[in-house]
């Protein structure tokens, strides 16, 4: 490994990931596991109780598919989304700014890419641990409805994996807490408009090239098409998206710890 390599990377992101579950543990438990309930009760509230008056939705493939089974791989697209993004902000910029922490664990022998890969691991599991715990409750309320769902949670994790990395970025720039209220300004009508709660040709063509760009809307379409049985060529597309994503914020986070507390 050059010596260039070695400035950036010593191979010891895991101690990040350890140092961040032991935190939990102690102090921030309650927090990550009450991150669960949010996209349940959307599901109980919009699936079960607005479903029964909206009915079936069809599907590209003409199959008809009740409103719960609809929206509930979306909420769990949104589920993965949250719990990386807010790992990935809030905590990050918590340690950034107020606790110092990288500034710590870079006067070790830890490069900026180990912590950088660690804090988005750590923020991957965080996400992981949603979409499993709702996958789990789709799969009683009978709202998965092919075998490919289990493939959703490597999908998931895939797009944790990819707004951590994303999030860890952006908020490396951020150096103020009316700055980070961005994140929720550009989450919420991500999660009100990706195809979330509608098909997405109810909405003008001109909103829908809008909606297509968004991360969001391709999360919900890969775990979607899983969820349901629908596969097709485009998932590939999805799944390109977010490796684009994981590979421009990794990239992106380590020069910017590198610029902040080396240079």
């Amino acid at each position: 490994m050059s010596a260039g390599v070695r400035s950036l990377y010593a191979g010891n992101a895991r101690v990040v990931v350890v140092r961040g579950l032991m935190a939990a543990r102690s102090t921030t438990w309650t927090v990550v596991v009450s991150g669960f309930f949010e996209p349940v009760f959307f599901l109980i509230a919009m699936g079960v109780g607005l479903g029964t008056y909206i009915g079936d939705v069809t599907l590209a493939d003409g199959r008809a598919v009740s409103y719960a089974a609809y929206i509930a791989p979306a909420l769990l697209a949104v589920s993965a989304m949250n719990g990386a993004v807010y790992d990935s902000t809030w905590n990050v910029f918590f340690k950034m700014h107020f606790g110092k922490l990288y500034q710590s664990m870079l006067s070790t022998s830890l490069g900026p890419l180990d912590v950088a890969f660690g804090e988005i691991c750590y923020a991957l599991l965080r996400g992981g641990l949603y979409a499993i715990g709702f996958l789990t409750v789709m799969q009683v309320m009978g709202l998965n409805l092919s075998w490919t769902a289990v493939l959703s949670i490597p999908a998931v994790l895939l797009v944790a994996f990819a707004f951590a990395a994303v999030g860890m970025a952006v908020t490396s720039y951020m150096k103020t807490f009316q700055q980070m209220d961005w994140i929720n300004f550009v989450m919420l009508p991500m999660f009100l408009f990706s195809a979330t709660f509608y098909p997405l040709s109810v909405y003008p063509q001109a909103v829908q090239w809008l909606i297509q760009v968004l991360p969001l809307w391709h999360a919900v379409e890969l775990v979607r098409g899983l969820t349901t049985g629908l596969l097709d060529t485009a998932m590939l597309g999805h799944v390109a998206y977010f490796v684009v994503m994981i590979a421009a914020g990794v990239v992106l986070t380590t020069r910017r710890l590198r610029a902040l507390f080396l240079d």
